[in-house]
């Protein structure tokens, strides 16, 4: 499951949008092939992104896999550790698409990813980002420091191979 590009849209006054049509071709076509289970192809949760002033959609069997490698790297018996888990864990959203592909973002998401109207479905590989189109334009890294940075780290693999 790979979801890749971006695609502007528009939400909605009820606050609902529709996951674009190549996202959810990804989707059933990764619930087809047995990578997910049909009932879970077209489930996602939605959380704030831990970094960033966006949302972050997780195909539900992208989501138990962090979940459970979160918990795994985590003890049970430190209390800071709950707390980092429950609060990962807590402040989610588990949403269904609608037969028309329209999923509705509860408003305290929309507040705190500063969202409107207008938004930005980003594919990032296994999950899907979701910015109001202000945010990504303020978010984005300049060219230049875009390429520098993508070339340290190709090169730091490349040491490390």
């Amino acid at each position: 499951m790979r979801f890749l590009g971006n695609i502007e849209a528009k939400m909605d006054a009820k606050g609902r949008a529709f996951l674009p049509a190549v996202f959810r071709k990804i989707l059933q076509t990764a619930s087809s092939n047995g990578t997910a289970y049909a009932d879970q192809s077209l489930r996602l949760v939605l959380r704030k992104d831990v970094f960033q002033p966006c949302l972050v959609l997780y195909p539900e069997s992208v989501w138990n896999e962090q979940m459970d490698a979160l918990r795994q790297r985590l003890n049970r018996w430190n209390k800071q550790h709950q707390q980092v888990f429950r609060q990962f864990v807590s402040e989610v959203e588990v949403l269904t698409l609608d037969g028309n592909g329209r999923f509705l973002v509860p408003k305290r998401y929309l507040r705190m990813a500063d969202i409107e109207q207008d938004i930005k479905f980003v594919g990032m590989g296994d999950t899907i980002e979701i910015w109001s189109c202000q945010q990504a334009e303020k978010n984005q890294m300049n060219p230049e420091d875009f390429g520098e940075t993508l070339e340290e780290l190709m090169v730091e693999m490349k040491n490390e191979e």
